[in-house]
């Protein structure tokens, strides 16, 4: 993923508009898009801000979070369910997610999904 450009190339390209320059030939003398220089003078007559924007994070847990109750019901229940018995479950009840959604859910919370007890390593063959 890209980072975003610095806040002074932002700013003179900006102060450069201000001048009297159009943001395409704002763009041209600074070397960015002319779409990028439009954004950023939209961005800063709406907002007030051409600050770029926050980056990253996760933008799709908060509606398995909500529901956190009903996951966690369910697997108080059975706690030897599966993840994609979990998952068909909560499909019924109006929640999609994904079974890689329901990892994450369960690894946020330190609860590990494991069915079989771990084994101490053997010196003279394979454990499994």
């Amino acid at each position: 993923m890209g980072h975003p450009l610095s806040m002074d190339l932002r700013s003179r390209l900006l102060s450069a508009i201000d001048d009297g320059l159009s943001c395409r030939a704002a763009a041209a003398r600074f070397g960015v898009a002319p779409s990028t220089a439009i954004r950023w003078e939209t961005r800063r007559r709406e907002t007030g801000s051409f600050a770029s924007k926050p980056q990253g994070g996760d933008v799709r847990s908060r509606r398995i979070e909500e529901r956190a109750a009903d996951i966690l019901a369910l697997w108080e229940v059975r706690k030897d369910i599966s993840l994609e018995e979990l998952r068909a479950a909560l499909a019924e009840m109006g929640l999609t997610v994904s079974v890689a959604g329901l990892h994450r859910f369960f690894a946020r919370r330190g609860m590990t999904r494991k069915k079989r007890l771990g084994t101490p390593s053997s010196k003279t063959g394979p454990t499994s």
